[in-house]
């Protein structure tokens, strides 16, 4: 009885668990004009993720994640295989810590979600402070940051909460570039029966290039959410919109899916919904309108649509 217990207890030490996300992209973009004067383009590819996690001890875990990537829009069926993610996750006293390669969601996504190199430290419940260093990954638009470090707190009052926080990024684009940028927000949201409703304002203070540092410093989202599709319960779903106005100078990885022109800044909405088709299988459809604001003549559609599978 002691052994069986014993190799009962091992056997939950590591678990494996994994997503299949199915894509498709349909744009039309003003840039690159084609005969018929309009830019066409669609994406298709398969994402799947497997995650590793295991516990280290009461207070320790690890996670590794591998992500393989087909792409079905072109010919070759091109795919790629990536280590994407290696962190622990733990306890320091009273404090939250995670290291190692893991996503770093800064300012719900709208200065920064991607993977990135570094150390997060937390402390506290209704109120946190948060502390970030690291190295950044090249992210959605390309702007590598060599380094990045900075912070916020979060206040919860149950129905209203609020952040605010500054996250600074040294050598934007390469290494040495000696192009720096640090970003304030701050931001509120609230519920008031099935309907969610945020915003948060946002502002850059870049250096270093003539460029970089003259794109508009400064930008809002806001955002409205009623229910939202549930992965364990079939038959639940949501709606949302979200609208942007943001300068170049306020994000670094957006977490949106929309267009935001390599960083120059960008401009528009987003509206969609959601709907568990099955127990772990959530379909999800946006449409997307925004432009550049540096070249308001720039200007992307595109309708989103994937079916995630978790297991």
């Amino acid at each position: 009885g002691v052994r069986v217990a014993a190799l009962e207890k091992k056997s939950d030490n590591v678990k494996i668990t994994g997503e299949a996300r199915f894509r498709y992209v349909d744009q039309k973009a003003s840039a690159n004009l084609d005969a018929d004067g309009k830019g066409h383009g669609h994406v298709a590819d398969l994402r799947s993720r497997i995650w590793l996690t295991g516990q280290v001890n009461e207070d320790w875990k690890y996670t590794g994640m591998i992500e393989n990537v087909q792409n079905f829009a072109d010919d070759k069926g091109n795919e790629d295989t990536n280590f994407q993610r290696a962190y622990v996750e733990g306890k320091l006293g009273g404090m939250a810590v995670t290291a190692g390669r893991y996503n770093m969601f800064l300012a719900n996504g709208n200065i920064y979600d991607d993977r990135a190199d570094g150390i997060e430290l937390a402390y506290g419940d209704k109120i946190k402070v948060t502390g970030v260093a690291g190295k950044a990954d090249p992210g959605t638009d390309g702007l590598a940051a060599n380094s990045y470090a900075g912070g916020a707190i979060g206040a919860d009052f149950g129905v209203i909460n609020a952040t605010a926080g500054y996250y600074n990024f040294k050598d934007i684009g390469a290494k040495d570039s000696g192009i720096d940028n640090g970003i304030w927000f701050v931001g509120a949201g609230t519920t008031f029966g099935d309907f969610g409703l945020n915003a948060m304002y946002l502002k850059g203070d870049a250096s270093g290039d003539k460029d970089y540092s003259a794109l508009t410093d400064d930008g809002w989202t806001a955002g409205l959410t009623w229910k939202g599709a549930e992965a364990d319960k079939a038959g639940s779903y949501g709606l949302f919109a979200n609208y942007y106005d943001q300068g170049g100078q306020t994000y670094i990885a957006h977490t949106t899916d929309a267009n935001t022109f390599d960083g120059n800044g960008f401009k528009g909405y987003g509206v969609g919904a959601n709907y568990t088709v099955a127990k772990n299988m959530v379909l999800t459809a946006v449409y997307y309108d925004t432009k550049s604001k540096l070249d308001s003549s720039d200007k992307d559609h595109r309708i989103w649509t994937d079916l995630t599978i978790t297991f």
